[in-house]
């Protein structure tokens, strides 16, 4: 069974740069900013983030890190099997400087959650902002926003969000799917 189309290639790359324009905007040539995306999903996503960022002569030392919640998270311990953790590769403190968190879907706020606490063992940054490639507005059980979205979906309970990457599944595009069982099943 298929996914629905929700953000195909070619939107998908132009969605990208708008990111990069907005973070630009806001924040000049990031001397006092950091990239950090959030492990394990929203690597793909700082990546490309990070890399397209980077091809500006400006911007040659963007700190980047990438940050596990793994253990931070409110239901690691729920879990029907033991978890694996993530690498967290940061070579940076962020006491005082802007954080851009990256992660790919903002759905229940439980993963920011947990990256905001897990942020905290790098210092204490002077502000934090989220980028998100597609931002569910329903079903949030925290209250938290994303600064930058590439696209708002609004879907029901049960619907999945899955981002495909080229470098892992062959296209760049985003499905919307009738559920996660089904989701898991698909194969590019």
């Amino acid at each position: 069974m298929q996914g629905r189309v929700i953000l195909a290639k070619e939107r998908f790359t132009l969605t990208l740069n708008r990111l990069c324009q907005e973070l630009i905007e806001n924040h000049g040539d990031f001397r006092k900013s950091c990239i950090i995306g959030i492990q394990p999903r929203g690597i793909h996503l700082s990546d490309r983030i990070h890399a397209i960022l980077s091809s500006n002569r400006r911007m040659k030392h963007l700190p980047y890190g990438k940050l596990d919640t793994t253990f931070y998270r409110d239901d690691f311990r729920t879990r029907q099997k033991p978890i694996l953790a993530n690498d967290t590769t940061m070579n940076f403190l962020v006491e005082g400087i802007r954080v851009i968190l990256i992660d790919d879907v903002l759905f229940s706020g439980r993963t920011i959650q947990a990256a905001l606490a897990a942020l905290q063992q790098y210092g204490r940054p002077s502000s934090v902002e989220l980028l998100t490639l597609v931002d569910r507005r329903f079903n949030r059980h925290l209250p938290i926003q994303a600064d930058y979205q590439g696209i708002r979906v609004d879907a029901l309970d049960e619907a999945y969000v899955k981002v495909i990457w080229t470098e892992v599944q062959g296209n760049n595009q985003v499905l919307l799917f009738k559920n996660k069982q089904v989701a898991d099943k698909y194969k590019p």
